[in-house]
């Protein structure tokens, strides 16, 4: 771990290479889990201001569940989390002619219809922040399904950090993202790695 502000941030970052292969995957990390979507508590008014914008695009299963439950619960740990449908898929996914699982909210934000982009937990995954109150933990949560982002990752030469660079400036701040890049070049050069 190394410490940046009042961040633990994870050598997996550093070390690990990432790059989202969406044909390979077809979006899966929007349908597996046992939860949705972790939710900061600002982010449940960007849902419901987007949710006209996107409605069109959501399956019927996830129009009924935000109807009647929400775009937001809290789960078994407490955690404010997207609604899911069926146990499964984000309310906010919607599925391309190859069935491959998209984000709504993303492709509206894409297309200059929505402000509000996605949740900073999806734009960050697979890295995943942990609140301890006086300190955050930042860590690489690695599981099955993100193997082929791995092997990409790898054949293209792309660190987990620089992959999520925009993500992890919009959510610690440039200066913040500036220091772990020097850290990450001073820590690979020392590994024999630049």
């Amino acid at each position: 771990m190394l410490q940046i502000k009042d961040t633990l941030v994870s050598l997996d970052l550093l070390e690990r290479s990432f790059a989202c292969d969406l044909s390979a995957c077809k979006g899966i990390c929007c349908v597996e889990g046992d939860a949705g979507a972790p939710l900061e508590a600002s982010e449940v008014a960007c849902l419901e201001e987007a949710l006209p914008a996107v409605w069109n695009e959501l399956s019927p299963s996830a129009r009924h569940v935000i109807s009647s439950e929400g775009v937001a619960y809290r789960d078994v740990t407490g955690e404010l989390v997207t609604s899911i449908v069926d146990g499964k898929d984000c309310v906010f996914t919607c599925y391309d002619a190859d069935n491959v699982c998209l984000c709504s909210l993303e492709k509206a934000f894409g297309e200059g219809r929505i402000r509000f982009r996605k949740p900073i937990s999806c734009r960050l995954y697979p890295v995943r922040v942990k609140d301890y109150g006086a300190y955050k933990s930042v860590n690489y949560n690695r599981w099955r399904i993100c193997r082929c982002a791995e092997a990409l990752g790898e054949r293209s030469g792309t660190p987990l950090y620089r992959f999520l660079g925009s993500a992890l400036i919009d959510k610690f701040g440039r200066e913040w993202y500036e220091e772990l890049e020097l850290i990450a070049s001073e820590w690979l050069r020392a590994e024999g790695r630049k």
